[in-house]
């Protein structure tokens, strides 16, 4: 329709023909009428389009789910009930018991969790690996059984930036895809499948939806990752079903298969649907994101730059600050600017850092980040707190490091926020 991402955040998925309401509707109904047995028969078969219940599909969620993929820029996409979901079923699709991936060990702790700890009991093993390594190491956590690379496009919460194309060589060296989750970046700033990345992940409860008001997550696949070509790898995707008919869903559906067997099969055994009424809030929230976005990051360098010239702050991580560590990876994958989301530390440790936080009047204490407000958290007394120091230090993420989600809000009274409550020191 456009390639203009902001046009396409407005008018993509839902496109009403004459007299159709202008707006997408919430179709609010758990199943769909149909004439005939035989035609209800055709669609539990997979052999007609169609929707009989909203536990495997729903016209407001496929039309929202349409949307994020043209912004992704790809062939197919589903939406889940929480961004836990969408990195569940991302890997839980090409992966079963015996078989083995590799994740970022920088990813969010939620996820890190999921990976290493649930996961593992469903007997798949997940090895966590040092994303700076040079190519040549990280070689070496690659298996037999290996059959999925997984990172994250800006790491929550220490905001490192993911070498795109050095972990998608590695991947497709291997024969198997490489799992991006886009969450921070959104679309809008870094479109992952044109840097090697096969499958992205959101959870869109936070950018996307913008507005704190719906959980939910979406998983999109690029249809470039050639399933066949890797039979042996992957059998869900080349072999017969013998749950649908003994339908090959790579051989059916072609560059559709993922996100196909995903539905077909996943969503209908786990149910994690998204209602759709969050995703009709998910929508409004996409339609002003390439907005948002663009004042996120104008108000997070500002506050960065206040922050790196405070004498009470020990060190602060936004990739596109000068000299960051990141800076060169954010200027190569995100030239328009990474997210609002930045890290740092206080001079006094965790005890400073508490008193900091509890003396702001803006920003709030919560454990969501990326949307329309600023908030913060500690992550080593909240979102990562059933680590272990050891995997803290492993993860990077220090003792007093601060998750700030900088807001749209003006950003003078956020910096003259955060100037009162370093006074209270």
């Amino acid at each position: 329709m456009t390639s203009n991402t902001g046009t396409k955040c407005i008018h993509e998925g839902w496109r009403p023909s004459e007299g159709e309401p202008r707006q997408l509707p919430i179709y609010q109904s758990t199943t769909f009428k149909y004439d005939t047995s035989d035609t209800m028969g055709q669609l539990f078969d997979l052999e007609r389009e169609g929707y009989f219940y909203t536990r495997l599909q729903n016209p407001t969620n496929d039309a929202v789910a349409a949307k994020i993929c043209a912004l992704e820029g790809g062939v197919a996409a589903m939406l889940t009930s929480s961004g836990q979901a969408a990195n569940f079923y991302a890997i839980f699709n090409i992966c079963e018991a015996g078989d083995h991936f590799i994740a970022s060990s920088s990813i969010y702790g939620g996820t890190y969790n999921l990976f290493g700890v649930t996961m593992k009991k469903m007997g798949i093993e997940c090895t966590f690996v040092d994303q700076t390594l040079p190519a040549e190491e990280l070689e070496k956590y690659f298996k037999p059984n290996t059959k999925a690379v997984f990172g994250e496009t800006i790491t929550n919460p220490t905001v490192s930036i993911f070498d795109f194309e050095k972990f998608a060589k590695l991947a497709h060296d291997h024969g198997v895809p490489l799992i991006v989750d886009n969450t921070f970046a959104t679309p809008v700033n870094c479109r992952p499948f044109e840097w090697g990345a096969d499958i992205v992940t959101h959870s869109t409860t936070k950018y996307m939806d913008g507005h704190g008001v719906g959980v939910g997550g979406c998983i999109v696949d690029s249809g470039n990752f050639d399933w066949m070509a890797h039979a042996e790898k992957f059998p869900g995707l080349t072999t017969p079903d013998e749950s649908y008919h003994g339908i090959t869903y790579a051989e059916r559906f072609g560059k559709g298969a993922y996100i196909t067997k995903a539905t077909a099969q996943l969503m209908r055994d786990l149910g994690s649907i998204q209602s759709p009424q969050n995703a009709f809030y998910l929508n409004l929230g996409l339609e002003t994101l390439h907005l948002r976005m663009k004042q996120h990051c104008e108000n997070a360098l500002a506050v960065a730059k206040y922050l790196k010239a405070n004498d009470k702050v020990d060190w602060v991580h936004y990739a596109d600050l000068e000299g960051d560590e990141y800076n060169e990876l954010a200027k190569k994958y995100m030239p328009n600017g990474t997210c609002g989301v930045l890290a740092f530390g206080i001079k006094g440790g965790r005890e400073a850092s508490i008193k900091f936080m509890d003396s702001l009047k803006f920003a709030s204490i919560v454990t969501h980040v990326a949307d329309a407000k600023t908030c913060l958290l500690h992550p080593a007394s909240h979102t990562h707190r059933q680590m272990s120091e050891e995997q803290l230090i492993e993860a990077g993420v220090a003792p007093d490091l601060i998750r700030l989600s900088v807001g749209i809000e003006n950003v003078e009274d956020l910096i003259a926020d955060l100037e009162q409550a370093f006074a209270q020191l």
